[in-house]
């Protein structure tokens, strides 16, 4: 049946500890594997929701804000901080641009007065 193992005991238990010294490898690759899938698993579900609004703020030291995002929006740089919805409608009531990839005005329903009449938003500087 298994004519293809050598015949002496020395080989046949030489064999068989390499066999286990592989199985203890995969064992610990299996139960790293798993390690890892859990924390992944853990990290996802305890991540923090995305706000709702953030603001780009600008370079310097006062950093002034430069424009309003979706808090999922990918344009936004790297340097924001989260806003409330009303902090947002106030920002651009009061002239911050708005990103024109998320369009933050359009969610919050702000109505630009300076707009053309045909609905395009102007260029801001």
């Amino acid at each position: 049946m298994f004519d293809d193992l050598p015949p002496d005991l020395e080989r046949l238990r030489t064999l068989r500890v390499w066999h286990a010294l592989w199985l203890r490898r995969i064992d610990a690759q299996i139960a790293a594997v798993q390690q890892r899938q859990a924390e992944e698993e853990h990290g996802r579900r305890v991540r923090p929701a995305p706000p709702d609004w953030i603001v780009e703020l600008g370079i310097g030291a006062d950093r002034p804000p430069v424009q309003v995002h979706a808090g999922t929006c990918h344009m936004a740089g790297r340097r924001r901080q989260a806003v409330s919805r009303e902090e947002a409608r106030r920002l651009l009531a009061t002239g911050l641009r708005a990103c024109t990839h998320c369009e933050p005005d359009v969610q919050l329903h702000i109505i630009d007065l300076s707009a053309a009449p045909d609905g395009t938003h102007p260029i801001q500087p």
